[in-house]
């Protein structure tokens, strides 16, 4: 047992034929969800509230309440010294397996705090951390190294509200308690260009090793929500991350960015750009920082992006994305369902990517691979630094409601290589041709999909023996008013 040192439901968007779509795919896949109505704001709990009075008690030798260290929890009184005092006391338990922090019920309002090595911060049932919103408390950082500008302004970025740099073994949990980055007012300014610096992370764990979020509700974040950066061992499970599906710009959920060995699983995440966007890197200072995202692994999630794509890779990408799987994946009232973006300029690569047992449920496009996402952090790009883009699988692909199933848009300096297609079946919203879109593509077709494929691509029986070889590897079929 832990030593005590006394130191200091899920809203109505779904029809009855759909709740009962849900269930079985839950049970499917065998994800404990206990879907409630829990509706608050502009969001909601996927997750069962814990039963009143759950212990507290972790796995650390040490456990610390924050009013031991003069919080209040009122919303008002600002709680920024008391999680700086505690997580110093915590900072000094390393060899002796480090602390945990309990963040009991209230609101606990606070400035940018940094997390210390050997670390749980644990936030009990009805626990919220607030955010304050006036950007002078927020602390400027350096950009980020592969970046090499803020991604909104050059020079210097705002921090995350809770930050980690140098750190191993750190868990945020708790029962379901939440962090909420009161992102209004940063919307806002963003919006009318108040703002001299780009907007900081709620989240972000830099240059970090065995990283854990679990059983907690992150929301309203002024930018990216969780960014872990240059980090190996990160598991996100059990979380659900909100913000509005319009009028929160950047909002991604979760943006991998140069990590490897990552875990995202049992999540549900509706937010205003990208739930998950995997990254590493922008044109020439990702290419010279050279790290790679690679072994990640994403399953059992339901997410929703109305603004962006539901899973996406890159755009910045130019340390290269590998060994990647995405699966048992929903994918709701979204305007893309998974998503690959890049451009000339990028270099690095995208391959060894697997999508499997996807669901799409009125989507505008279910599948995209873009190559012409011309944002750069400056001009002085590598014209010549064409990304790869190779060895990309679709397997067990479900949906309704859906205008155009497929786009894949390669281009001349960037074909898109050996892409397989099996098991797919996606209703469409209306019958029209220049449904399964593509571009520069080679790859092949493995048994019937609906809809009937584009002509780019080698056509193949079940037991995997060539029926029809493409010689229109380079046709253009891409529609934009579809």
């Amino acid at each position: 047992m832990a030593e005590s040192l006394p130191v200091g439901g899920f809203p109505a968007f779904l029809s009855s034929h759909k709740t009962l779509f849900i269930v079985l795919w839950i049970s499917a896949f065998g994800s404990v969800f206990l879907w409630q109505r829990d509706i608050v704001g502009a969001g909601f709990s996927v997750f069962g509230k814990a039963g009143p009075g759950r212990s507290m008690s972790g796995s650390r030798p040490f456990e610390f309440n924050i009013t031991d260290f003069g919080g209040v929890g009122d919303g008002v009184t600002d709680d920024t010294a008391a999680f700086e005092r505690a997580i110093s006391a915590i900072s000094k338990l390393g060899k002796r397996g480090g602390g945990q922090l309990n963040v009991p019920p209230g609101k606990w309002l606070t400035a940018p705090f940094n997390l210390t090595s050997h670390m749980t911060l644990f936030l009990a049932e009805d626990a919220e951390i607030l955010g304050i919103q006036d950007e002078k408390r927020w602390p400027l950082m350096p950009p980020l190294p592969s970046y090499g500008y803020g991604r909104e302004h050059r020079g210097p970025r705002y921090g995350s509200l809770i930050h980690g740099q140098n750190l191993e073994d750190v868990v945020i949990t708790g029962h379901n308690g939440s962090i909420n980055g009161q992102g209004q007012s940063w919307w806002t300014k963003y919006r009318q260009k108040l703002l001299n610096h780009t907007r900081g992370p709620l989240v972000q764990i830099m240059w970090s090793n065995d990283i854990v979020i679990s059983n907690i509700t992150l929301r309203d974040s002024p930018f990216w929500t969780f960014h872990p950066y240059d980090c190996k061992n990160v598991t996100v499970r059990n979380v659900t991350i909100l913000a509005p599906v319009f009028g929160a710009p950047n909002t991604d959920g979760i943006d991998p960015d140069s990590c490897e060995d990552v875990v995202i699983e049992d999540c549900y995440i509706s937010v205003g750009d990208d739930a998950i966007a995997i990254k590493s890197g922008w044109d020439q200072y990702g290419i010279v920082y050279g790290r790679p995202s690679r072994n990640i692994l994403i399953r059992n999630l339901i997410v929703r992006s109305m603004v962006s794509a539901g899973v996406s890779i890159g755009s910045e990408m130019s340390g290269g994305v590998s060994n990647v799987t995405v699966e048992n994946v929903t994918v709701w009232s979204s305007r893309r369902a998974v998503r690959i973006k890049t451009a000339v300029g990028r270099g690095g690569y995208v391959r060894h990517i697997t999508y499997r047992n996807l669901t799409f449920d009125d989507a505008q496009v279910g599948i995209v691979i873009k190559t012409d996402y011309n944002e750069h952090p400056d001009m002085d790009f590598d014209k010549n630094a064409f990304p790869i883009l190779e060895n990309i699988s679709f397997t067990g692909i479900h949906g309704q409601r859906v205008h155009v199933p497929v786009r894949i848009h390669g281009s001349e300096e960037i074909p898109v290589r050996n892409v397989t297609f099996r098991d797919m079946n996606v209703g469409i919203t209306y019958k029209k041709k220049h449904i399964f879109q593509c571009a520069f593509v080679q790859g092949r077709v493995i048994g019937t999909i609906f809809p009937a494929p584009c002509e780019n691509l080698d056509i193949y029986d079940e037991e995997e023996r060539p029926v029809k070889l493409s010689t229109a590897q380079n046709v253009t079929d891409i529609d934009y008013g579809v």
